[in-house]
């Protein structure tokens, strides 16, 4: 099934050879879950201006702009640009993006942060998902991860060495969740919630820290889906849980278990038994369901937004709702500009300025926005309602080595968020990838831009030296 028509397709350029190749993204790209967004006149003048101080910083140091914007310094100059041109977000100054050295200092201060990778994936050994190879090659040929260009994808890039080499190795990342997605077909659950709890317990193992944890999904409706956790709680003893209220996620057209979160006759026998046991976090996935999918599966819609939220978390007082996107709609096949335009329109987001009027409305304080597959043109706006959503001046986000979508990743999301300098009190930053794509759609070649550069690409490496790595740099 694909996300954009061919006729969609046709009116889009390939990001391998429109894209700016710069330090952070200036203008927007899909992998086929969304259609982009046109570069904005604001954008375009970010994008001009690095290229501008970067040809003359570049040769002050005698090296060539797309050399000079791939050092700290390069990195400083672009949000230094960012603030010119959009207002003082970043504290990023032009002596920094001059003076190699003092940029190099001031990544290297930032190596100890902590921060948590807080939903991460990788499949199964015998998965038949092939989409996700596909999705990692458009990432190749889109820029964000040159080293992924000339490297043919296989699924043995979206399992397990790989994934523990990309998040514990080519990243900053202290600690990861490893989750999961269910299905009504059994080998299309990414992970089971056994395979779950060894990963868990190999990472912890290896890193002689505990630098994993583990969801266990949950699938109200499905049979035996209780016994399920009992078993899981009695024998994987799992850090939270996480469940799909849309079902199958992957196989949408056959999804026969969709689920409400308010339903006192399914879904509150899971809440008694998790709180029974301690494990008071309670993730659930909302969104990812633009109209386009809603016309295809229109009977799912009442299962994907946020209607079902206030009443069980008003209900359960004692748990916390963790409502993954935010339930942000517009990813999966949707267009960012549909989320902007309500924005500028109303001040709001379907889906999303409901969940973050729940606390007002309900009267609670356990219900949080993650800010997951946030595309950017929405991401601050949505920022700002998972904050409302939360009554946290800090909040974490999500993917995107997952996701093959248009977020900035790697050394640009991480750069930024340690530089903001507008509310962000945490000393923790969460954010969500994986060893593969996030769709599970066939796509075309990534179409128009976006050049944020993830952790390098992966390659096979033996478990004994992965063990030893990922030891040495607790």
């Amino acid at each position: 099934m694909r996300l954009l028509s061919q006729e969609e397709l046709d009116g889009l350029l390939p990001a391998e050879t429109a894209a700016f190749p710069g330090p952070i993204p200036t203008q927007s790209v899909s992998s086929d879950e969304f259609m982009p967004a046109p570069q904005t006149e604001q954008q375009r003048r970010v994008e001009a201006r690095i290229k501008a101080l970067g040809s003359a910083l570049g040769q002050t140091h005698g090296m060539t702009r797309r050399q000079f914007l791939a050092t700290a310094s390069g990195m400083a100059a672009a949000f230094v640009v960012m603030n010119e041109v959009y207002g003082t977000l970043y504290s990023a100054s032009l002596a920094e993006a001059a003076d190699r050295a003092m940029a190099a200092e001031r990544a290297k201060s930032l190596r100890d942060q902590f921060i948590m990778d807080c939903h991460t994936h990788f499949l199964r050994d015998d998965t038949r998902i092939m989409t996700f190879v596909r999705q990692r090659q458009a990432v190749g040929k889109a820029g964000w991860n040159p080293a992924l260009a000339d490297k043919e994808q296989t699924l043995e890039d979206l399992k397990f060495a790989n994934y523990y080499k990309e998040v514990f190795l080519d990243s900053d990342t202290k600690v990861a969740l490893i989750s999961g997605s269910p299905s009504d077909i059994p080998q299309d659950w990414f992970l089971t919630n056994e395979m779950k709890a060894e990963a868990r317990a190999r990472v912890n193992r290896d890193a002689g820290a505990r630098r994993m944890l583990s969801h266990a999904i949950f699938t109200p409706g499905q049979p035996g889906w209780l016994e399920a956790i009992d078993r899981a709680i009695a024998d994987l003893k799992p850090d939270s849980f996480k469940g799909y209220t849309i079902g199958d996620n992957t196989n949408k057209q056959i999804s026969k278990y969709p689920w409400r979160m308010d339903d006192e006759k399914v879904a509150y026998k899971g809440y008694e038994k998790f709180l029974k046991a301690g494990l008071v976090n309670v993730c659930v996935h909302k969104g990812l369901f633009p109209p386009s999918i809603e016309t295809q599966f229109p009977h799912l819609l009442a299962y994907s937004d946020v209607r079902d939220v206030g009443r069980a978390a008003k209900d359960w007082p004692q748990l916390n709702f963790i409502i993954y996107h935010s339930a942000y709609r517009f990813a999966g096949g949707g267009r960012v500009e549909d989320a902007w335009g309500q924005f500028e329109k109303t001040g709001r987001i379907e889906w999303v300025t409901d969940l973050a009027e729940i606390p007002s409305k309900y009267g609670v304080t356990n219900v949080y926005g993650d800010l997951g597959q946030i595309l950017p043109r929405a991401r601050w706006p949505t920022r700002g309602c998972a904050r409302r959503c939360s009554g946290s001046s800090s909040g974490g986000w999500a993917p995107t080595t997952w996701s093959g979508a248009a977020t900035p990743s790697g050394p640009a999301r991480l750069s930024g968020r340690s530089r903001r300098c507008v509310g962000s009190r945490s000393r923790t930053t969460c954010r969500r990838s994986t060893a593969s794509s996030r769709s599970g759609r066939p796509t075309a070649p990534s179409r128009t831009r976006s050049s944020a550069r993830p952790t390098r690409a992966c390659t096979s490496t033996s478990g004994a030296r992965l063990s030893r790595e990922i030891a040495s740099r607790r």
